[in-house]
């Protein structure tokens, strides 16, 4: 049986490609470990999943000044001792690393050991942890053809992003349903993300009375963002977060509103869906959404509202012109050739446990 251990963490973006990658490792008879934080949010998807998971010391690599900086170098020595420690234990074929600076102790005593590691790297330009990990990995896959020229081109593999399966599974009936909508009227899926929801969030809400006039709006707030006078309104049904029933509101969806997440528009893609990002903007983080969001632009795929241009009008006028105009998109998203980014990486992973020692 070929040993697998998959790692990343920090964020749901850095653990559901690899839990999407789960039915295809089980049906080619893998035995899995998962390493990750000790407390992040990896531990209760990954455990949720059912996959032996181990925990080890992480710390944050800072570009900026933070006395963390001072205490965080320790933790991740920590962690590379205890990640060859399990390494020498399960002693794996193949290493998986979605990324987070967790990956980081797990890649390096990877190559310690002369495992062979694949990394992913979801955005546009490769993360201060990826960076430092690509020197150890055998093979970097990665999502935007812009990223080829950041990777050294003997390892660089475009191969999108893996999408849990059953995301491409959902019933539209069954999500009307659930959210208590009719079919009368075409649906908006607003999805605000964790991070900088609430600009999206109170941006949505503004035209909402206008918005209801054409559409109805299924909106994912985050947690602690419901706005309760809002509960009753006709055609307008808020979550904090949706798990299992995703698939049947993606389903239910005529266009969505999203944040520029590598891993939610490489869903989004998937998916065929009409779809407008707006991008955290580059003070809230290093950028990165904006070049996603630019990238898909550039092909089609989707319209882009930068947050410093949203405004009442240019949201309303954003969202109908991309209605009006969704057979372009969907025409645009079925030239995609990333469509099967599960099948190229579980190539890849067999081809490295295959010739594994």
């Amino acid at each position: 049986m070929k040993k697998i251990v998959l790692t990343g963490g920090g964020t749901a973006g850095h653990v559901t490609p690899n839990l999407a990658l789960l039915p295809s490792l089980k049906e080619r008879g893998y035995e899995i470990h998962y390493i990750g934080s000790y407390n992040g949010i990896e531990r209760k998807l990954i455990e949720g999943a059912g996959i032996p998971y181990d925990g080890i010391s992480s710390g944050k690599l800072r570009r900026y000044f933070d006395l963390k900086n001072f205490s965080d170098p320790f933790r991740v020595i920590k962690g590379y001792a205890e990640a060859r420690r399990l390494l020498k234990k399960y002693r794996p074929d193949v290493v998986f690393s979605k990324g987070g600076f967790v990956s980081v102790p797990v890649v390096l005593a990877a190559k310690h050991f002369k495992i062979p590691a694949i990394i992913h790297e979801s955005d546009m330009t490769p993360g201060l942890a990826n960076k430092i990990c690509i020197p150890s990995a055998a093979k970097v896959c990665c999502n935007f053809p812009e990223t080829l020229p950041y990777l050294p081109e003997e390892k660089a593999v475009l191969t999108g992003s893996p999408i849990r399966r059953e995301l491409l599974e959902g019933d539209r009936l069954t999500g009307l349903q659930y959210a208590g909508l009719s079919a009368e009227k075409p649906v908006i899926l607003v999805i605000g993300g964790s991070l900088g929801a609430v600009a999206v969030n109170n941006a949505v809400r503004s035209i909402l009375p206008k918005l209801l006039e054409t559409y109805q709006v299924i909106h994912i707030c985050g947690k602690g963002h419901l706005d309760d006078s809002l509960i009753s309104q006709k055609g307008y049904v808020q979550f904090e977060y949706v798990d299992a029933p995703l698939r049947h509101l993606f389903a239910a969806a005529d266009l969505i509103l999203s944040r520029a997440g590598a891993n939610s528009i490489c869903e989004i893609l998937a998916l065929r869906k009409p779809n407008i990002l707006v991008p955290l903007s580059a003070a809230a983080s290093r950028g990165d959404q904006i070049l996603n969001a630019r990238s898909f632009k550039k092909q089609g795929f989707s319209a882009v509202l930068e947050e410093e241009q949203m405004t009442d009008e240019t949201l309303y006028q954003t969202i109908h012109d991309t209605y009006e105009h969704r057979q372009e998109f969907i025409s645009a998203m079925n030239q995609s050739t990333l469509s099967d980014a599960v099948d190229i990486v579980m190539n890849l992973i067999a081809s490295y446990a295959e010739t594994s020692a």
